[in-house]
């Protein structure tokens, strides 16, 4: 009998749908092989959301997202909806879908691609050899802390404010998340904070020093996040992997992505208290080529890959598309983002159909 699998399909916006149909395609090839079957089900999120329903996340998106195996996020947002009130913009309906699926551990790796070497703004001798994961946690800290707003005092001054709060239940998790990924690496974590001037960072920092007693194999270290974001243009390599809270997970793994020269080429994890874990590629929707068959699947592709690995337990499966992708950058196939001399410029379908026949050869 074959093994089904529920998979939410969330193509979003701008360049979305061009690139979920190549990891469709990708995942209908790997089922054949492997004698899997899908269930896909396509839901509204982001702009198309908006433009449908009038929200962000709709009810019934959150409903089947939850009732799925995997969800698989492509692009959401555009220059469209940018002048939207905050709560109506695609980007809220990100942080919703998150809370919703209650996804506090995001999974970003950032590994240097040999073809894709001279890619990176960095020097060869820098970055050659980088293969880090910045573990972030998602759902708390100063994006969801209480309170915050805008208030005016009684003199007509206005005060913008945000709340930076961490629990030890949130620390904890996270940390543990991040020294299980570490034991499964190198056997390194640095954890990152400003414990010498923010209550919350010492407060972070001890937590993951007590969660680190039950984890004598991993080798700990902490940086505050000034200096972490210096070591890692620096000397990037020494870093295997990384947990920070959410502002400061969000910032270095932005930074971490540059080192490998393209974002097109990046996927992400996003994973939770239950075995549900959302899918997406770093990229953003990039509406000026929508359409247009420039995108660059291959982001998209490997996230499908982190699925297999981390959401379906299937690892076998991702290491071979995985594989597939370097095979055919081997062969000298480049979309434009990551286009060289003497290259073979392909579109986003020829990718996807060269990713293909490489899976099934």
């Amino acid at each position: 009998m074959k093994q089904k699998y529920r998979i939410t399909l969330l193509p979003g916006d701008g360049i979305g749908p061009e690139i979920m149909a190549v990891a469709v395609a990708v995942i209908n090839s790997i089922g054949t092989q492997f004698d899997l079957e899908f269930d896909f089900k396509e839901a509204l999120v982001g702009g198309s959301a908006i433009d449908e329903t009038g929200e962000p996340l709709p009810a019934e998106t959150l409903k089947i997202c939850r009732e799925s195996d995997a969800v698989l996020l492509a692009a959401i947002g555009g220059y469209k909806w940018d002048n939207l009130p905050r709560q109506q913009r695609p980007e809220t309906g990100l942080l919703g879908l998150r809370a919703g699926l209650e996804l506090f551990a995001n999974l970003r790796p950032a590994k240097i691609i040999p073809q894709l070497l001279e890619a990176s703004p960095l020097k060869r001798e820098i970055v050659e050899g980088v293969d880090l994961m910045v573990v972030r946690e998602l759902t708390g800290g100063i994006y969801f802390g209480q309170p915050k707003g805008v208030f005016s005092d009684e003199q007509g001054s206005k005060r913008g404010f945000n709340t930076m709060v961490y629990s030890d239940l949130e620390v904890d998790r996270i940390a543990k998340v991040a020294f299980e990924i570490a034991t499964k690496r190198n056997g390194k974590l640095c954890s990152i904070d400003k414990a010498n001037v923010l209550d919350v960072s010492q407060f972070w920092r001890d937590r993951v020093n007590l969660i680190a007693t039950n984890y004598p194999n991993v080798e700990l270290s902490h940086l505050y996040v000034d200096n972490a974001a210096m070591q890692l243009v620096q000397s990037p390599r020494q870093f295997d992997t990384i947990v920070a809270g959410n502002l400061f997970g969000d910032i270095l793994s932005d930074l971490a992505a540059v080192l490998t020269g393209s974002i097109g080429m990046l996927p992400s994890a996003s994973l939770g208290i239950s075995n549900l874990g959302l899918f997406e590629p770093v990229h953003g929707s990039a509406p000026d080529i929508a359409g247009m068959d420039k995108a660059n699947p291959l982001a998209q592709v490997l996230s499908v890959a982190m699925m297999f690995r981390y959401g379906l337990n299937q690892p076998e499966i991702a290491t071979k598309i995985e594989s597939a992708v370097n095979d055919v950058l081997d062969y000298g196939y480049r979309t434009g983002d990551i286009m060289s001399q003497g290259m073979n410029l392909v579109g986003c379908q020829e990718m996807g159909e060269l990713l293909i026949k490489t899976l099934e050869s």
